[in-house]
């Protein structure tokens, strides 16, 4: 039985981490049939994945231009086209807006919005008829959450490039969406969920009752990426309908973490 990928090319950006979004993607989209090349900064992390999964990997810090240009220019003359880019490359900042500095804030645009802006413009010339771009996003990108305004921002900024992208090249078949998990059990949050209260704050602001999954993100695009779906310019919220209730306060969290203390 053919996978829904089958026949497929595939690259996937953000993906060195163990368990993180892009190595749930990758192996999805592998074991459905695609051609995935897998990518990120992480040297050792790359090449264990590769080890297990039997993927292809190549490392690419995105935010630097010329290994952007080399990670693309590599997966065409080897592939010689692209018909899935997966941008899952990101990077978390907690501080309170008026103490960012400068080195953080180009830190932050680097990584979520430049350095993915490049990476999408180098992509679409060589992309097949109905290609498929997904951008891993955020709730917080229109939820407010305290103290992550270079974060939320440049998620915001990133969303609506992949609007721009659906609509300049949609009359090549080219599908363009965002994901928006919630707080999803990943390398980068690992230490903030372990600490007691912080994950039972999230999980009841959650009409479903539990925070996101990478299965559930890589579900999601694996839909979006294959040729059942007739979806474009849309940013999917895959977070359990967090946006109806908000992400916790501040103060909500610190309650709830008081609590864990007392039980």
């Amino acid at each position: 039985m053919k996978g829904k990928l089958q026949g497929k090319v595939a690259l996937v950006v953000g993906a060195s981490k163990e368990g993180n979004i892009g190595q749930g993607i990758a192996k999805l989209f592998s074991l459905e049939g695609a051609e995935v090349v897998a990518s990120g900064r992480d040297t050792r992390g790359l090449k264990a994945f590769s080890q297990t999964t039997g993927i292809s990997v190549l490392r690419c810090d995105i935010q630097k231009i010329r290994q952007i240009e080399h990670l693309v220019e590599t997966v065409i003359e080897k592939y010689g086209r692209l018909d899935i880019v997966v941008q899952a490359a990101g990077s978390g900042l907690n501080k309170p807006f008026l103490e960012v500095t400068q080195a953080e804030l180009k830190e932050m645009t680097d990584t979520q919005f430049i350095g993915p802006f490049r990476l999408l413009q180098m992509c679409i010339p060589a992309m097949s008829y109905g290609g498929s771009i997904i951008q891993i996003s955020s709730a917080a990108a229109t939820v407010m959450l305290e103290n992550y305004a270079p974060y939320m921002a440049t998620k915001a900024g990133i969303d609506h490039l992949i609007r721009v992208i659906a609509n300049e090249f949609g009359h090549l078949g080219l599908k363009a969406n965002s994901i928006s998990p919630g707080l999803t059990p990943t390398p980068m949050t690992k230490d903030a969920i372990s600490i007691p209260g912080l994950r039972e704050a999230f999980e009841k602001q959650s009409p479903l009752g539990r925070l996101s999954t990478v299965d559930d993100i890589a579900q999601c695009a694996l839909f979006l990426a294959s040729d059942d779906c007739f979806i474009s310019g849309e940013n999917l919220q895959v977070n359990g309908g967090l946006r109806l209730r908000g992400f916790p306060t501040a103060e909500e969290i610190n309650e709830s973490m008081l609590l864990a203390k007392l039980r």
